[in-house]
Formats: structure tokens, C-alpha cells, sequence
């Protein structure tokens, strides 16, 4: 299994707050996060397979997520992990959904999941 700091995270949001806290959060864990604002730079990144996990923010709209999605897994064996807002349905294509309500050792725990199931 590899460890935390070898494993690379694309966080893509449209809040640059909530993108931050999101990689500080990450990478005090030990990853490393690429974090992208915006779609046309998260379709750019998203084609680079230099990833381990996608994670989508809640802020990002529901087209733009599909869209996003199978430009990874056009890409990338990478798991998706979307964040939905509270209320939100599960996002198809997504390997996982967690609702923007968790916690953040969640989010953590969500996070070594699903590198760890790859």
C-alpha cells in the first residue's frame, strides 16, 4: 500500500476558500493536493493522469461534475469522491458521494478509503 505522501489528490471546486481548506486539510494528512478553480482548468488537469483521487466539491454544478467525470475516466483509473450539497442525489459515475455536512476527519476517512480500495 502506498503511503499518504505518495498519493496525489485533484480537489477541483469553485470556492477558492473552501479549495484551500480542503488542501490544507489534505496535506496535513500527508497527501498531495493539486487544487484547480474552475472548469476549463479542472478538464486541463483532469486529462492528466497524474493523479490518485478526483475529489469534486459541492460547489461545483451538477453538468460540470458529469462532465468532469468522464473526462477522468476517460483518463485515469483514479476514483471520483463527489461532495454534494445537503439534499443532493449521488452523482452518477462517481465512486463515491459524501455530503458536504461531514465532518472533516469524514472526509479523511472517505479519502483513505478509496485510495486504499485501488
Amino acid at each position: 500500500m502506498e503511503r499518504a505522501g505518495s498519493q496525489r489528490i485533484l480537489s477541483v471546486s469553485y470556492d477558492p476558500t473552501l479549495l484551500k481548506t480542503r488542501q490544507l486539510l489534505l496535506e496535513a494528512r500527508g497527501y498531495k493536493v493539486t487544487s484547480v478553480n474552475g472548469f476549463t482548468r479542472a478538464i486541463a488537469e483532469c486529462r492528466n493522469t497524474g493523479y490518485d483521487l478526483l475529489i469534486l466539491g459541492h460547489s461545483v454544478p451538477l453538468a460540470d461534475k458529469l462532465a468532469l467525470i468522464k473526462e477522468s475516466q476517460q483518463h485515469s483509473w483514479a476514483p471520483i469522491l463527489a461532495l454534494l450539497r445537503p439534499g443532493e442525489s449521488d452523482v452518477e459515475g462517481a465512486s463515491r458521494s459524501l455530503e458536504a455536512s461531514y465532518a472533516p476527519d469524514a472526509l479523511v476517512l472517505v479519502v483513505q478509503e478509496l485510495l486504499r480500495a485501488n
